[in-house]
């Protein structure tokens, strides 16, 4: 597939790394030569220099024979009109472009930007960020939380505390020592390295822990990692800016009972979202003053989340937060760079924002019979939601056949609406659909199971 990545940031440098491993024909646009440098060092790209926008550079991009055109330089308008140009001038099939600020998306201005321009994909990192801390609200404890298959399969990241009952139990006998609990644990993050845990691992104190567990079975599971359904939850949201008032909007709207509060440093901008948001309590003042914090109760919080678009201002207000008593503390972070550092430090929980863009982006470009693929544990590894057809080569293999050690491992097979955890030997057939982890480099491999035979062509 030829790809086109306008914008050479943070989000374009880790797409276009992603695509270049999948052997992809990948030219990437920037107006600095510098950066393009950096990147066509290090993986297998075509650098242009030049603005992304005009006619002439994107025809030395070839973009008359590109298949997707993905815009996510810094200016939401050089994104839009990108995509116009690239789709008018050159015909090209898909165009992605990311839009962040607030005023193209509120409303029905969202909807408008889709059905009048020349725009496939509307990627909002804001509006992403927003909705996953939703989903993670919605189960106490959780830092991450992947819905799948229609919602009957969930992917949950859990960070390990004293509290949690499965510590130093081998992962071969947790079905035996706790009969109530039915998981299986994908991916664990431990001194800075990620590994997919092996039968006779265990867990420990602060491991961050990545598994998949049915819909119904999800506060059992939680629980057996020590954190428990409260009657009345209290979360605290430090910024409000996009993400944060988006945050709090969601939460809203799913109607959750959760009491929230917003400690907003500006006061023109707390009085605007005072007058947006319904329920969710706004304080003005700085979150790195204890008496802000203390009128906030954080002591009482089950999570307060940093959500300020400065990564140190967020670092500190979730250190100084945990040492006034709040239970979780969560930062955003633009630059991963110390991001380990951080949770060692006492911060429960990261969010990427790039990552979390670059997930949602990563649904729309795998091809195949490929449902939906998630970014995992900042890009170590994926999981992947695919369906077998069938046209496809996996139709006859057993789930052995497929398991590639410490590469590729299928944690559910969902067939007829039944979903088989941990399914083993069963064999493959058509419609079921699979939840697979699987590491970055192995992607291609399990896209070409789910291709179409050449017999069928």
């Amino acid at each position: 597939m030829k790809v086109i990545i306008l914008g050479a940031g943070q989000v374009g440098y880790s797409i276009a790394r992603y695509l270049a491993n999948e052997e992809n024909d990948i030219t990437v646009v920037d107006h600095s030569p510098e950066v393009l440098k950096r990147i066509s060092d290090k993986i297998d790209v075509k650098p242009i220099v030049g603005f992304a926008s005009h006619p002439n550079v994107l025809q030395r991009a070839n973009a008359e024979s590109a298949d997707l055109l993905i815009a996510v330089t810094a200016s939401d308008e050089v994104n839009m009109v990108a995509c116009e140009v690239a789709h008018s001038m050159f015909g090209v099939k898909t165009k992605m472009a990311r839009i962040r600020h607030e005023n193209y998306l509120i409303g029905d201005r969202s909807s408008y930007l889709s059905k009048n321009m020349s725009i496939d994909v509307t990627i909002s990192p804001e509006v992403e960020v927003a909705k996953s801390l939703a989903r993670s609200a919605r189960i106490a404890g959780a830092f991450e939380v992947i819905s799948l298959v229609g919602d009957q399969i969930k992917i949950i990241g859990v960070r390990c505390h004293s509290r949690s009952l499965i510590l130093n139990t081998p992962l071969r006998l947790l079905s035996t020592q706790f009969t109530q609990l039915d998981i299986i644990i994908l991916c664990v993050y431990r001194n800075d390295v990620h590994f997919f845990p092996k039968k006779d691992d265990v867990l420990e104190v602060d491991d961050e822990v990545y598994f998949v567990v049915r819909q119904e079975d999800v506060e059992s599971a939680m629980e057996a990692f020590g954190y428990f359904t409260q009657e009345k939850r209290k979360i605290i949201i430090v910024g409000g800016g996009n993400i944060g008032l988006g945050f709090a909007q969601e939460l809203e709207a799913q109607n959750t009972g959760i009491k929230v509060k917003i400690i907003e440093k500006n006061t023109e901008r707390s009085e605007i979202i005072a007058h947006v948001l319904k329920s969710t309590e706004v304080l003005n003042g700085d979150a790195l003053d204890l008496d802000v914090l203390t009128e906030a109760n954080v002591q009482d919080a089950e999570t307060i989340l940093a959500l300020t678009d400065d990564d140190r201002v967020n670092i500190l207000v979730s250190l100084l937060a945990k040492r006034q008593g709040a239970k979780r503390a969560t930062a955003l972070l633009n630059k991963m760079t110390y991001a380990s550092l951080v949770t060692s430090l006492g911060v429960d929980a990261i969010i990427s924002p790039r990552v979390i863009t670059v997930s949602t982006i990563l649904q729309y470009v795998f091809q195949g019979r490929v449902r939906t693929i998630h970014s995992l544990a900042g890009g170590y590894a994926e999981v992947i939601e695919a369906e077998a057809r069938e046209t496809s080569y996996i139709i006859g293999l057993t789930i052995e056949d497929i398991t590639v050690r410490d590469s590729i491992y299928v944690a559910a097979v969902v067939r007829n609406n039944d979903v088989i955890l941990n399914p083993r030997r069963l064999i493959v057939g058509v419609g079921d659909v699979l939840v697979m982890m699987v590491k970055r480099d192995s992607s291609r491999k399990v896209e070409k199971l789910f291709s179409i035979r050449p017999s069928y062509l």
